[in-house]
Order: C-alpha cells, then sequence, then structure tokens
C-alpha cells in the first residue's frame, strides 16, 4: 500500500512539474493579418489614381514583410544605357496587436517617371516620395498613414493601409 502511494505521489509531481515546464514554455501562436495598402494620387478630395498592394504577415518574430513592383526604365550615359528603377517598394516589420490595433514599423518607397515635356529620354526625370515610421492601425478599418504634397502641381500622394486578421 505504501508502494502504491510513494508511486502515486511521484508520478503527481512529475506531471506537476512537466505542466509548470509547459506552462514557462508555451509561447502563443502566431497571428496572420492580410495587409492591404493603396497608394493613392489625391487632388483635392477626388482620388485621380490608386493601385492597391496585399501581403499575408505574421506577427512571429523578426515579424516581416515586403512587397517590390516596378519597372527598369533604360537612359542614356552619353554612349552607353544604364537602367533605373522606378516603383513601390513596401516593408513592414516588427507587427504586434496592440489594444488600439496593429503596430508595426512601415517603411514605403514610391517612384514613377515624369512626364515633363522638357523631359528625355537621356535625361528622366524621376519622382519620389518616401516614408518611414511606426504607425498604429485600428483592424479592418483603412487608414491613410503616410501622405505628401507634390511639388510641382496640386497632387498629394497618400498610402492607406487596412490590417485584417486571419483566422
Amino acid at each position: 500500500m505504501r508502494y502504491i502511494r510513494n508511486y502515486a505521489a511521484g508520478l503527481l509531481v512529475t506531471v506537476m512539474m512537466a505542466g509548470a515546464c509547459l506552462a514557462e514554455d508555451a509561447t502563443p501562436p502566431p497571428k496572420f493579418y492580410k495587409l492591404d495598402f493603396v497608394v493613392k494620387e489625391v487632388e483635392g478630395t477626388k482620388v485621380v489614381n490608386a493601385r492597391t498592394y496585399s501581403v499575408t504577415a505574421s506577427d512571429e518574430k523578426p515579424g516581416t514583410c515586403s512587397i517590390r513592383t516596378g519597372t527598369k526604365v533604360p537612359y542614356s550615359t552619353g554612349k552607353d544605357y544604364t537602367y533605373l528603377d522606378v516603383g513601390v517598394n513596401i516593408d513592414c516589420r516588427n507587427l504586434r496587436e496592440t489594444p488600439a490595433g496593429l503596430s508595426a514599423w512601415v517603411n514605403a518607397e514610391v517612384s514613377s517617371v515624369a512626364t515633363e515635356s522638357t523631359m528625355t529620354p537621356e535625361r528622366p526625370f524621376v519622382r519620389q516620395v518616401k516614408w518611414g515610421s511606426f504607425v498604429v492601425v485600428p483592424l479592418k478599418k483603412p487608414t491613410v498613414i503616410f501622405y505628401s504634397d507634390d511639388l510641382t502641381d496640386k497632387h498629394q500622394t497618400q498610402l492607406e493601409l487596412t490590417a485584417t486578421p486571419i483566422m
């Protein structure tokens, strides 16, 4: 009888220790989000152009995502041609859900070849906007996270982000 009691007590201690170890090592599973970025060109209150870029990201360490889309534009350097990369680059990292929504560090670069009449193939004009900051966006709600006025006209470039949890 004493043997069974000692065996049961030893088994109980082992189970409790294993449970404590599991509780200490238990990390919550990663959360996934669909991130929809919209680059908008706005004149006054009217959207004159919009492009959407989507990616699935996780809050798992290091919690990063990247979007790259663009074109290589050739231009003359005199006797040779070289290429200029224009398009959209978006990077995000350190995704974390907070009570206010999803927080992340977002870097964005939007560039395009201008269409001014004084531009030549040897000397293309490139319009470029770059942003970088920590942002917090409410879940499931489109939020403008960056915007910049164009230096040459009345347009404004905006970057909107919608973060949707994936179940």
